[in-house]
């Protein structure tokens, strides 16, 4: 649902039907509709994850479901600029409810070995919402009326109610239930799940030992305590720096951008806009069947390297004045370097990150340290939504460089400050870090594998591990 927003804001408000209904909007009002989404989302998403720890995971997810379609369904409805923004509003309530929760859900219910293929479904699934929102405004930019705007949105609006109706019929958390006390629903579910009894013993020790009997809201502040805060700033700095990169400048504002080379037309930037999408589910279907192949820092590193480098490609030829909307081949490198750029990203870091924050925080505040951090994310991501269409309109380079600076940056803290997690339970992953083992520690050159912190923090190994190889060398 999300993703096929993210696939439709753009291309609806570039339709020359939705600008006679609401008047041509200046580029400043044109970030303020697309961005008024995600500001309400950072908000709520912040509370989500203790609505989650109040209510249980699946009643979350399933209110955030229906705030989201009931939005969904008053922009639909729209006659006046304003009310379009107030049905974006409520749906940004909704999304950030649903969407602090949904990996944290993820994570819980899947086996170590399965982890990271299994929380990166949302990602897939979203990548298929965001080709099939472009390609939807592809086909609607022809109807003359304004159901060419409004159909997207209503399609939101109904699979916004499925969505809801669908969540409430999963199994819910077995670690939310027995930090709840509900120990046989709890054992229940997990056989349910399949999981090993290893695995479900491992867990029962740690909840017993770290985790109360329920999560009462004043635990918002638990995030920050001196054992959860590490976690907490990484998962911050992690997902508000994976929009800092631009990808999502570049998906709302594709047809401007794809404008701006030379692809004139709203039909031809429609279509550019639509196959960027289709490369984008296309890389991330092997992705997401590798998401437990490779180490979540190499990922992160290769992702970040390929990404800052095509931004940077792009800021220079647009700095050198090389790029022209009628001639010359440097407009087809600008069009070719934001595929490779998006490649780049929904190969690595939007398969990884939020797996990874997710992981590695602790039991008692990983909804709400992965709340905060997506509520980042959003924050991060509405400067971006909102400043970019300006920036473009100031000047034709320099958000590339800022972007690509941006991606430079993670990949150093990720060399510094991310062990590697890939393959280990979610209790190995916190008994790291309470122990306080340096998030990144080196010895000859290379980084320690988690097992190796483990080992030096006085903690034994769980033979049912098995060892992976080095993920990334210094």
């Amino acid at each position: 649902m999300v993703s096929l927003e993210t696939g439709t804001i753009g291309p609806v408000t570039s339709m020359k039907q939705f600008a006679e209904t609401f008047g041509v909007l200046s580029s400043t009002l044109h970030g303020l509709v697309v961005s008024t989404i995600l500001i309400p989302a950072a908000i709520s998403s912040f509370f989500g994850g203790h609505l989650a720890n109040s209510v249980g995971r699946t009643k979350a997810i399933a209110i955030g479901g229906l705030i989201f379609g009931i939005g969904a369904a008053l922009e639909c409805a729209s006659v006046k600029l304003a009310m379009l923004i107030v049905g974006r509003a409520i749906k940004g309530i909704g999304e950030g409810l649903f969407l602090s929760t949904v990996v944290v859900y993820i994570t819980e219910i899947s086996p170590p070995q399965h982890r990271g293929t299994l929380a990166s479904i949302p990602q897939l699934f979203g990548t298929i919402g965001l080709c099939a929102g472009y390609f939807i405004c592809y086909g609607t930019v022809k109807v003359g009326s304004s159901l060419s705007w409004r159909l997207p949105f209503a399609l939101q609006s109904l699979l916004a109610f499925f969505f809801t109706i669908s969540t409430l019929i999963l199994p819910e958390s077995p670690r939310w239930l027995s930090q709840s006390g509900k120990h046989q629903e709890a054992t229940s579910t997990w056989e349910k799940l399949g999981v090993l009894a290893t695995e479900r013993e491992k867990h029962e020790e740690d909840a017993s030992r770290n985790s109360p009997k329920h999560v009462e809201w004043k635990d918002i502040l638990a995030i920050f305590h001196r054992n959860a805060w590490k976690q907490t700033a990484i998962g911050v700095f992690l997902m508000g720096m994976q929009q800092a990169s631009g990808i999502d400048g570049v998906l709302y504002y594709a047809p401007i951008l794809f404008q701006a080379a030379g692809l004139t037309s709203s039909t031809a930037s429609f279509l550019a806009s639509g196959v960027s999408a289709l490369v984008i589910l296309l890389t991330t279907i092997p992705a997401f069947l590798l998401a437990d192949r490779w180490g979540r820092t190499t990922s992160t590193i290769v992702g970040g390297l390929a990404q800052g480098a095509c931004m940077l490609a792009m800021g220079i030829l647009y700095a050198s004045g090389s790029v022209h909307a009628t001639h010359g081949t440097a407009r087809w490198v600008v069009v070719v370097m934001i595929y490779l750029f998006a490649i780049a990203f929904s190969g690595t870091w939007a398969v990884s990150f939020r797996v990874y924050v997710s992981e590695i925080q602790p039991p008692k505040t990983r909804a709400g340290a992965s709340s905060l951090a997506l509520s980042s994310n959003w924050i991060v991501n509405w400067i971006i939504a909102f400043t970019t269409p300006i920036f473009l309109a100031h000047s034709s380079y320099g958000i590339y460089f800022l972007f690509g600076g941006a991606a430079f940056l993670v990949v150093a803290a990720a060399v510094f400050f991310m062990p590697e997690t890939r393959g280990r339970s979610l209790e190995d992953i916190n008994a790291a870090f309470q122990h306080k083992v340096p998030a990144a520690h080196s010895r000859g050159g290379e980084t320690l594998e988690l097992d190796e912190m483990l080992i030096a923090s006085g903690r034994q190994v769980p033979a049912n591990v098995a060892a992976t190889p080095s993920s990334v060398q210094l």
